[in-house]
Formats: structure tokens, sequence, C-alpha cells
């Protein structure tokens, strides 16, 4: 029966003039006109510029964006009003608010990456974990880029975890740890993993069968 949200009407004063802004500055392209209105393909959703002599309502839309603060300035320099500096937020996002030139508010956000939190994520563990294990694992991801850090905490939790799945106590150790590390990434590019293990203490030369299984 729903299709799902196609259209967001945006109130506008001036179509020149909102036009100048979402299709010039932000650069979303025109779809299609008529008499009193435009659409503009914004990516995910049509937003619909409408123009009317007294807006009833303000809407809020949410751009995305690569580097918040030079979005904010860029649409500063093109008539936008900055409401709220570039602020972290308690969901993990740079956020800063400004008022388009027909008083609408523009939010520009991107999620912060892990390098920028102030704490470091919680394994997804779901077996018993050795204290010195759960902090040599934190702390060998460290050296994962920010971009794939996540992805690669899920896959070497669960891979260790599996390792010791195979022990008799069934305990993650530090040993394991080490093991998981090396067998959950591609053998083709292990031999990166050589310098976080000896900045940790850990001699790769002991997981040579790691390393070529």
């Amino acid at each position: 029966m729903f299709f799902g949200v196609s259209h967001l009407d945006v109130p506008v004063q001036s179509l020149v003039r909102a036009l100048s802004f979402y299709e010039g500055t932000l650069g979303f392209p025109r779809r299609k006109a008529g008499e009193g209105w435009v659409d503009l393909d914004a990516g995910s959703v049509v937003l619909r510029l409408v123009e009317v002599l007294h807006p009833e309502y303000r809407p809020t839309l949410r751009v995305q964006v690569r580097d918040v603060a030079a979005a904010a300035k860029a649409l500063v320099e093109v008539g936008a009003r900055l409401v709220q500096e570039p602020v972290r937020t308690p969901e993990l996002e740079l956020v800063a608010s400004l008022r388009d030139p027909d008083d609408n508010q523009v939010v520009v956000w991107r999620d912060l990456t892990e390098d920028e939190y102030d704490f470091v994520p919680e394994l997804p563990t779901s077996t018993r974990w050795g204290v010195e294990a759960e902090v040599l694992l934190k702390g060998l991801l460290q050296h994962v880029p920010a971009l794939f850090r996540g992805l690669a905490r899920r896959k070497v939790t669960k891979l260790v975890e599996e390792l010791a799945g195979e022990t008799a106590d069934r305990i993650v150790t530090s040993e394991l740890v080490v093991r998981g590390y090396i067998l959950s990434s591609a053998k083709i590019t292990r031999y990166r993993l050589h310098a976080p293990l000896l900045a940790h203490g850990y001699d790769p030369e002991r997981y040579r069968a790691d390393f070529e299984g």
C-alpha cells in the first residue's frame, strides 16, 4: 500500500534564491519543475522547493558531508546563517546547524571515526575472556584503520572465541588472541601484523605456523 517517502516539501519565498543555494551550492540536480515548484534530486529523497509567500512551517534538512566545518563555511558564504558551530553529539556524530536564506534549518553532519571517540568500544564477546586478553585485542585493533576497525573487531572476536571453544576450559587467553588476530587476516597481508605484535611484546616468529597456515 505504501511505497515510502518520495519527496520532502521545502517552502521558500524565492525559487531563484533557493535554487542558487540547493542546486548551485549543495549540488542537488534538478529533476523537473512546474508552476511555483522545482524538484531536486537529493540522493535519498527528492526535495520539492515550493514557492510560497508566507511559509507555515520550517523543515529541518540533514545533509551528510565529508568535512562538516568546510561545508558549514561554504554555506555561510552563499547566504546561510550559522546557528551552531560543529559539535560532537552523544550519537557519535559531528554536526553543525545553519539556517538557509529562507530560514529553514540545515544540519550538516558526519559520523565520527573511532579515532575520534573518547572511549574504546567494547568487544562483542559471548564467552569468558581473561582481562589481559581483552586488553591485548583492544590494543591490537588500534593498529587497524578506523574505517575497517568495527568489522575487524567482530571478525577477530568471533575467530578467537572459536579457538577458545576448542580448548578444555573455553577461556580466551592472550595466546589465543594473537593466533586469532593473525588467522583472521588474509594470508597475503599478514606481514603487516608483524609491527603491531612486536609493539605489544609478541615475537611473530613464535607464530610462524599461523602466519603460513
